[in-house]
């Protein structure tokens, strides 16, 4: 297959990532336990306040992992148009999540994980590091947050 568009701008890309964090709903999360045992799942997310939030069962493997591990990775996106992001994670218990992250989850997805169970947990991930490219002309650059701070 042949490349024919250039590659996008940083500042691009950048927009093209904050416009996907808005309108998608499914993200994949990579976390793993204390033996080094991986997990990947997809779970619903929204994009408030520069952070990822998403909840799931604190009893689940992805819910304790990401409770004791401290960090995970996300992505969306297929194989050739991927975005990656490297986060520091946040465990709320239900009574003590932000309401403007819980409401925005809820107005984003239509659920509320507060009436469902009291296993449930809410995750805040913030991106320490963000990677997006579409196809290899796009590898050089990729690189648009490091240490927390956009580079772009």
């Amino acid at each position: 297959m042949k490349i024919t568009k250039p590659p996008r701008s940083a500042g691009q890309r950048k927009h093209d990532v904050l416009s996907r964090l808005e309108r998608e709903t499914d993200v994949w999360v990579a976390t793993a336990d204390d033996a080094g045992l991986p997990c990947l799942v997809p779970l619903w997310f929204v994009w408030h306040g520069e952070a990822v939030w998403l909840s799931t069962r604190i009893t689940s493997p992805t819910g304790r992992n990401l409770r004791d591990g401290g960090r995970t990775r996300l992505a969306l996106g297929d194989t050739r148009d991927v975005v990656l992001l490297d986060g520091e994670v946040t465990a709320f218990a239900p009574g003590e999540v932000p309401e403007a992250a819980a409401g925005a989850l809820r107005t984003k997805t239509g659920w509320d994980p507060r009436g469902d169970s009291p296993s449930y947990a809410f995750f805040r991930i913030r991106p320490y590091a963000v990677q997006a490219w579409c196809e290899e002309h796009e590898l050089r650059g990729r690189h648009l947050m490091r240490d927390g701070v956009w580079v772009v």
